[in-house]
C-alpha cells in the first residue's frame, strides 16, 4: 500500500472529538501513515501536545497562527521558546505561523513571524507558513530570517512565486485547491516546480477537495490530492507517493520506517 504523509491537518480541533479514532483509522485504511499537526495558539498548545502523545503517527508543531491574533501577545514568544527548550517528543516544526492579510493586527502579525522564523532557525526546525493575500510580502522575511527549510502550507500562486520559495530550500504543501480545474495557475505551477519540492495536505476541517465543499474535510482526503497530482505530473501513484513520503519526512527530518499506529492508555 502506498504510505502518504499528511503534512498539515488540525485533527486536534474540536470538529473531530466525536469521532477522532474513527477518523484517523479511516486515514490509516487509505495509507496515511503520519500526520503533521500544527500549533496556532498557547492556549491550544497543551491539548495538542496530550493527543499527539496519544498516537504514534502523530508529528506535532508549535507557533502563533495569525488567524488567532486576537489571542497573542509578545510575551508568549518566550512560552514558545521554553516549549522549544523542553524538547518535546515529535515536535518536529515551527508552525503554524505567517501572515494573513484578511486579519487585523498587521504589524503585530509581522513581528510575531519575524520572532518565529528567527526561532526556527535557532532551533533548526523547519517553518510551517500560512499565507493568505501576502506571498510577496513573506517571501523577503523568509529570506531574511528563515530557517534553511520549511513548508508553504496551501501553496496558491503562480510558478514565478513558487520558485522564489524553492530556492530558498522550502517546499510547497499541496492540498484540495489542485483538485479544482479552475485553479489553473496554482495547477501549472504545482506541474513545472521541481517534483523533489511537493508534499501532500489536507488542512483538515478546511479546504475541502472538489465535490466534497461545504463537508468537514479529513487526513483520508489526501488521496484525492495524490490522484490529481499524479494525472498533472503525469506519472504512477505509487512512485509518486514514494517520492513525496520522502519529501515529508525530509521536511520534518522524520524517519521514513512507518509503523503501525497505537493510542495509548
Amino acid at each position: 500500500m502506498q504510505k502518504l504523509y499528511d503534512t498539515h491537518c488540525h485533527i486536534d480541533f474540536k470538529a473531530f472529538d466525536d469521532d477522532r479514532a474513527e477518523v484517523i483509522k479511516k486515514a490509516r485504511e487509505a495509507g496515511v501513515g503520519r500526520f503533521m499537526v500544527p500549533g496556532v495558539s498557547v492556549e491550544q498548545w497543551p491539548r495538542l501536545q496530550q493527543l499527539a502523545n496519544n498516537y504514534s503517527s502523530w508529528r506535532f508543531g508549535l507557533g502563533l497562527h495569525p488567524w488567532f491574533i486576537e489571542q497573542h501577545s509578545q510575551d508568549q514568544l518566550s512560552k514558545l521558546e521554553q516549549a522549544l527548550d523542553e524538547k518535546p517528543k515529535h515536535l518536529l516544526a515551527i508552525g503554524e505561523i505567517g501572515l494573513d492579510a484578511t486579519c487585523e493586527h498587521s504589524e503585530l502579525q509581522r513581528d510575531l513571524f519575524i520572532a518565529q522564523l528567527k526561532l526556527a532557525k535557532e532551533y533548526r526546525l523547519p517553518a510551517i507558513i500560512h499565507h493568505r493575500k501576502t506571498l510577496e510580502t513573506t517571501h523577503p522575511l523568509v529570506k531574511q530570517h528563515g530557517p534553511e527549510s520549511g513548508v508553504i502550507h496551501a501553496f496558491s500562486g503562480s510558478y514565478e512565486q513558487a520558485m522564489k520559495f524553492v530556492d530558498c530550500g522550502y517546499k510547497l504543501g499541496v492540498g484540495g485547491v489542485i483538485t479544482y480545474t479552475r485553479a489553473q495557475k496554482t495547477r501549472q505551477a504545482i506541474t513545472e516546480v521541481p517534483l523533489s519540492a511537493l508534499v501532500l495536505e489536507t488542512d483538515s476541517p478546511d479546504m475541502p477537495t472538489c465535490g466534497y465543499q461545504g463537508q468537514r474535510n479529513e487526513p483520508a482526503k489526501v488521496v484525492q490530492v495524490l490522484d490529481v497530482l499524479a494525472e498533472l505530473r503525469e506519472m504512477g501513484k505509487e512512485s509518486l507517493s514514494d517520492t513525496l513520503w520522502r519529501n515529508s519526512c525530509e521536511l520534518f527530518n522524520d524517519s521514513q520506517s512507518a509503523s503501525s499506529d497505537h493510542v495509548s492508555d
